[in-house]
């Protein structure tokens, strides 16, 4: 198996696919395999009339997903490696989006970077107490999200609470986002795949064509709302000093000196 097919693991159940995402001792962190992986196993889905649900969990009890592997940031040289990464995530996000089939994402622990947009993507969310969502890239990192991604989180929370999550760059705890909408329920902290199971049974015993439907024409309204916009704001921030200093602050354990350049 390759890194990324260890780093994913999935199977079905009784119809019911459950994706983990399986780096626990990285925090369940996304390298760029895994995000192809990702997507690849989303086109699996659609392709098997058998699954008419699926599941996406982080392996052991810190984290679904705490973001992407910010190693990887490194090698950021140019505006096309930007452009390419931002790209990249909007094309994984929208394949976890398009699945025919309900989608529900079962988070414990940190929900952040690019774990948040996973569970945004998704169609359904349910949280542990432990749970934490959100974007803090204005204090760790420095870079910014897609046009498409802010778009998506702006239907989700609404402009205003958008703007809140990003530039105070804090994280929602499982009971806020419960309150805004976010989460459909708060469970215990160890029933928390139980209570996914249970869920899941409940939209297998609903009308396919509905669902899928419904999920296409909602889907449709939410894109409208981003237009097709240039990467001027992506290659603005991916290829500033301050990025850099994000990247090596993060790396070594120190808080980075931005400077707005």
């Amino acid at each position: 198996m390759t890194d990324a097919a260890n780093e994913i693991l999935f199977e079905v159940k009784q119809s019911v696919a459950w994706l983990t995402f399986n780096r626990p001792e990285a925090r369940n962190a996304m390298t760029f395999g895994m995000y192809t992986r990702l997507k690849e196993l989303c086109a699996q889905v659609n392709g098997d009339a058998g699954i008419r649900v699926l599941i996406l969990r982080g392996a052991g009890d810190k984290a679904f997903v705490s973001g992407t592997d910010i190693a990887q940031f490194r090698n950021f040289k140019t505006p096309q490696q930007a452009i390419d990464y931002e790209a990249k995530m909007d094309g994984v996000f929208d394949a976890l989006e398009d699945v025919r089939v309900p989608t529900l994402a079962a988070l414990q622990g940190a929900c952040t970077g690019g774990g948040a947009g996973i569970a945004a993507a998704c169609d359904l969310r349910i949280g542990a107490p432990s749970a934490k969502f959100g974007f803090p890239i204005a204090r760790t990192l420095g870079n910014t999200l897609s046009t498409r991604n802010y778009a998506r989180l702006a239907g989700l929370l609404g402009l205003a609470r958008t703007k809140d999550l990003i530039f105070l760059a804090r994280l929602l705890d499982a009971q806020e986002m419960k309150d805004i909408g976010l989460l459909s329920e708060v469970t215990s902290e160890d029933g928390l795949y139980a209570r996914a199971a249970e869920i899941a049974q409940t939209l297998i015993a609903h009308a396919p064509l509905t669902l899928e439907t419904a999920k296409q024409s909602l889907n449709g309204v939410l894109r409208h709302w981003a237009p097709k916009g240039s990467s001027e704001h992506v290659v603005r921030a991916y290829m500033s000093e301050d990025f850099q200093e994000g990247v090596e602050a993060f790396l070594g354990k120190r808080k980075p000196n931005w400077r707005g350049r």
